[in-house]
């Protein structure tokens, strides 16, 4: 790497450096989302106000409620003279739900509910219905009770992330007005009630339409005491539940591992497999062999590196320098074999020959005769090449 390139590379290492170190460094933004669960701690989470219940009274019991309201009801034995809480931004019953819900309440329990929003099945059911103005104020609201025995020292003011709710119409028959907002333009303080109380057989639903007022963000800013009014109208319960399901900020698991985890036998089943895989893997990994692995021979090139050589001697037609190299091979072959000098090839080194060999001496002579001619010649041609060749591998056979 030249050094060009190195510097380049140092240069934006450390800006990627920088970069990282800044966004550690930067404080988290605040999460303005309403929330409202028991666990969260954001301005609209709900931790503030259930901490605050628990403090309440210490032989008061509040139990936190994770599934639907028509799963607890159905498979709970709930405690009567209790309370079951649904504060949220809106609140919107499913049919089952509701006729569990009504019929809890019809047995001398207490529902309360703050939303924006209680939903259809509400409207229809209790007509119960809400005005929202969706746009977010820009003056200060001031929600207040018609009790002439609740005097408060400090007026609650609300506007940040609120949306003014008021209700359009209830029965008046069966329903108590408890609370309205403040408003000076208003001819009377019906047109801005906010909180109500309504009897359903043996107990009572409770609906305000200011839930921010129970989130931390306005708890902790000192609004705390229109939150702790509106719960002391239903201090008489010895349980809450508190729901934990009906909330904007509920944990929502989408792995596709969510339907098992929720089953109890294929639960056990798939914690069962992967202990087993993690045993399978600690006891066999110590006693299976490594995989040796596969090296591939040298491959033979003799036969390859003699067809290109006589390929180059064919194709040059040195005849005479194939017959010198051939009759050098053979001599040596015979000195290393037999052991016999082949400075002189004479009658004797023939007679030598023919009994090492167990040739004729004729056979041995005719060879001998041959490459003593060829030794003789200057030149040779393709016909002396082939005859040399021929007689020599006869005579090696």
């Amino acid at each position: 790497m030249d050094k060009k390139s190195r510097n380049i590379l140092i240069l934006f290492g450390l800006a990627l450096l920088t970069i990282i170190v800044i966004e550690l460094s930067r404080p988290t933004p605040i999460n303005w989302k309403p929330s409202y669960t028991s666990s969260d701690k954001i301005p609209f989470g709900g931790y503030v106000f259930f901490e605050e219940l628990k403090a309440l009274d210490n032989n008061k019991q509040i139990d936190i409620i994770s599934k639907n309201p028509y799963d607890f009801l159905s498979s709970t034995a709930y405690t009567s003279n209790s309370t079951y809480l649904f504060v949220n931004s809106s609140i919107n019953f499913d049919k089952r739900s509701y006729e569990k819900l009504i019929e809890y309440v019809r047995q001398g329990n207490v529902v309360f509910i703050a939303g924006n929003d209680f939903g259809q099945i509400i409207k229809d059911s209790l007509n119960i219905e809400t005005e929202v103005d969706y746009q977010l104020t820009e003056t200060e609201i001031t929600p207040t009770f018609f009790s002439p025995y609740i005097k408060e020292s400090v007026v609650p003011k609300f506007k940040k992330n609120v949306y003014k709710t008021v209700f359009k119409s209830f029965d008046t028959t069966k329903t108590t007005t408890l609370g309205y907002y403040k408003n000076e333009e208003a001819q009377e303080n019906l047109n801005e009630v906010n909180f109500i109380k309504v009897k359903e057989g043996n107990g009572t639903l409770y609906f305000n339409t200011l839930p921010q007022a129970f989130s931390n963000y306005y708890i902790l800013n000192g609004n705390q005491r229109y939150a702790a009014t509106c719960i002391s109208f239903i201090n008489s319960s010895q349980t809450y539940y508190w729901d934990d399901y009906l909330k904007d900020g509920r944990k929502v698991i989408d792995s596709p591992m969510r339907f098992v985890l929720n089953q109890t036998a294929l639960r056990w089943a798939y914690y069962l497999a992967i202990i087993g895989i993690i045993l399978f893997i600690i006891f066999t990994g110590k006693r299976e062999q490594r995989i040796i692995p596969i090296i591939k021979p040298l491959e033979n090139t003799s036969i390859e590196f003699t067809k290109t050589i006589g390929n180059l001697y064919f194709q040059h037609k040195d005849y005479s320098d194939i017959v010198c190299k051939k009759i050098i091979y053979f001599l040596e072959k015979i000195r290393s074999t037999h052991y016999i000098d082949t400075n002189i090839l004479d009658t004797v080194f023939i007679e030598k020959l023919a009994v090492k060999t167990n040739h004729s001496i004729e056979e041995t002579k005719d060879l001998i005769n041959y490459i003593n001619t060829l030794g003789n010649k200057v030149i040779h041609s393709e016909t002396d090449l082939v005859t040399l060749h021929k007689k020599i591998e006869k005579f090696t056979l």
